[in-house]
């Protein structure tokens, strides 16, 4: 309750008294940008998205210039320019749905940190196997491990029995 209560307060630029503390006064998030619909999720923000490309508010704050624009906007489209048209519409919106689409090329450094990561992993290893951890003892090579088969076998060290034994 006391959560939406500050953020209806905050979209609303409405003081906020405090108990005994001073009134504090949040700036009004969208200025002087026109709502223009219901937005992601019913916020007044602003978000190029692929998936809703219909934002709430719009791009860029009214101005002069952009209120005369949006006065004739409302006459017959034919009479305005492609200058002006794109003048209205990078008013509204900062990228179309095809500048959205476009490659940033993020891939690449994301792609040079993993190796880098990777490269730091095996020189890690490199390094543990050579100065931190301890030769390997004799047994481990493939003399002793034969003998010591040899010794379980002499020994009857689980011994195979019933039908497969033979």
């Amino acid at each position: 309750m006391a959560g939406k209560l500050l953020i209806s307060c905050l979209r609303q630029n409405i003081p906020i008294h405090i108990r005994g503390m001073a009134t504090v006064h949040f700036p009004d998030r969208i200025g002087n940008r026109e709502i223009v619909g219901y937005g992601y999720n019913g916020e007044e923000s602003y978000m190029d998205r692929i998936d809703y490309p219909l934002p709430a508010i719009r791009f860029k704050a009214n101005t002069p210039d952009i209120m005369a624009l949006r006065e004739k906007e409302k006459g017959d489209w034919k009479k305005l320019s492609i200058e002006e048209k794109k003048a209205l519409y990078r008013a509204s919106f900062c990228q179309t749905i095809v500048e959205m689409h476009a490659p940033t090329g993020e891939w690449k450094g994301e792609l040079g940190i993993s190796l880098i990561l990777v490269a730091l992993t095996f020189w890690m290893f490199y390094f543990l196997k050579t100065f931190a951890y301890p030769e390997l003892p004799e047994t481990f090579d493939e003399e002793h491990r034969l003998a010591q088969l040899e010794r379980m076998r002499l020994l009857e060290v689980n011994p195979i029995s019933g039908i497969s034994k033979k």
